[in-house]
């Protein structure tokens, strides 16, 4: 009897050890993933701090004469444009 009770505890213990050695795995790999998780969270702080900055910049008037010259070809009052022709008998 008492050799039943043995075996059964032995074979308790080695059951909780087992389960014991898989819960710190999991453990291992949700910490991982944590921490994984925490730099996307920063890069994505990061990159909508970017973004707000540059809405930001948008509403300025830097921008807005800075789009209309490159996409508009607009320029100020008093700016002169000088403008390169390709006569088409260069060399080839």
């Amino acid at each position: 009897m008492l050799v039943l009770i043995l075996i059964a505890m032995v074979v308790s213990v080695g059951v909780i050890l087992l389960r014991s050695l898989r819960l710190q795995a999991t453990l291992r790999e949700n910490e991982a993933q944590i921490e994984e998780l925490q730099k996307q969270i920063e890069a994505e702080k990061q990159r909508s701090e970017e973004i707000e900055e540059y809405g930001k910049y948008t509403q300025t008037n830097e921008y807005k004469e800075e789009v209309a010259k490159d996409k508009l070809g607009m320029v100020n009052e008093n700016e002169i444009i000088f403008r390169i022709e390709n006569s088409g008998g260069g060399s080839q």
